[in-house]
């Protein structure tokens, strides 16, 4: 199987590569573009790992001649697209780059797909596009009135496209709705990648609201399970959407004092009020995704906390910011 992966030097990317690399006869293809939102020379150690097993293409999703190049010197059998620019608060104060890049960079994979015959396209939406929903836990099922942020209408719109695209065009889409996904290579503006370099070098941390918001956090081993059981989905509708979460809401407080045991230190806290675009609570109905994907997230955050602190320590250890 011939495999594009964008964003594949990322966080989830990079799991998601190696994971198939592992187990799967298969050619990849890395497409990313190294960029500045946080440190690229963890990308480029991500990357390195691979070194002689996959091809990497460095570039822009919104450059669409460059998209069109990489699809016809590849012929993917399938795109797992999880390039994206990220981020609630971040694309609160710069609306325009996530449209140019989450839906325009989406629009030009899509149109490449279809232009060279790629006929799976497997896409990581979020989960908040559910926004403001007051029921729990969220399912596939609930309509979406209201998102509250530039990169959740991003998403939404995502999905949107590739509903075009398999109706249109024939392109089986899967869109995973990922739960707040954290884990070793985590990207460094999360909360708990920003909370356990904070605690480990004895500054505040910032606590937005009483701590009583929660969510679903999914550990990175248990998403990649999801990635690849949507990349298999072969049957019933040519469009579905399925949730990825660790069904598991864990509270604020309890995420600070979770990461002050894996680090061996209290939190020096800085409260704050609630933040404009975040949502009060996740929380994942994932029976379907059980039911057809086989999904199974076992990692509780107990477990998967220390595993990020002690991959914290060790890229500090050789050198590498994590910031």
């Amino acid at each position: 199987m011939n495999i594009l992966v964008t964003g594949g030097a990322g966080f989830i990317g990079s799991h998601t590569v190696e994971r198939i690399l592992s187990t799967r006869d298969a050619r990849i293809t890395i497409l990313d573009s190294f960029n500045d939102y946080y440190n690229p020379a963890i990308k480029r150690a991500n990357v390195a790992a691979f070194e002689g097993r996959v091809h990497v293409q460095e570039g822009d999703l919104t450059d669409a001649a460059f998209v069109r190049q990489v699809f016809e010197q590849g012929r993917f059998d399938a795109v797992i697209h999880l390039a994206a620019r990220a981020g609630v608060r971040p694309s609160i104060a710069d609306p325009g780059l996530y449209i140019d890049v989450n839906i325009r960079g989406t629009f030009h994979l899509l149109e490449a797909a279809r232009l060279t015959g790629c006929r799976h396209f497997v896409f990581a939406s979020s989960s908040s596009v559910y926004g403001l929903n007051k029921k729990v836990p969220f399912s596939e099922e609930d309509p979406i009135l209201q998102t509250i942020s530039p990169y959740a209408m991003t998403k939404m719109a995502g999905e949107q496209m590739c509903s075009n695209y398999s109706h249109l065009h024939g392109i089986r889409t899967v869109c995973l709705r990922f739960f707040t996904v954290y884990g070793p290579r985590q990207r460094p503006d999360l909360a708990i990648s920003k909370f356990t370099r904070l605690i480990e070098d004895g500054q505040p941390i910032d606590k937005y609201g009483d701590g009583t918001t929660a969510r679903d956090y999914t550990f990175i081993r248990d998403i990649v399970d999801g990635i690849l059981g949507a990349l298999d989905y072969a049957s019933g509708p040519m469009c579905e959407i399925f949730n990825l979460g660790g069904s598991q809401t864990v509270t604020l407080n309890d995420l600070i004092a979770t990461i002050e045991d894996a680090v061996g230190k209290k939190a020096q806290i800085r409260q704050l009020p609630d933040q404009p675009g975040d949502v009060p609570l996740t929380s994942a109905d994932v029976s379907k995704a059980t039911r057809l994907l086989n999904f199974r997230p076992t990692t509780t955050i107990a477990q998967g906390v220390p595993e990020y602190v002690r991959w914290f320590r060790e890229m500090r250890a050789r050198g590498v910011t994590v910031c």
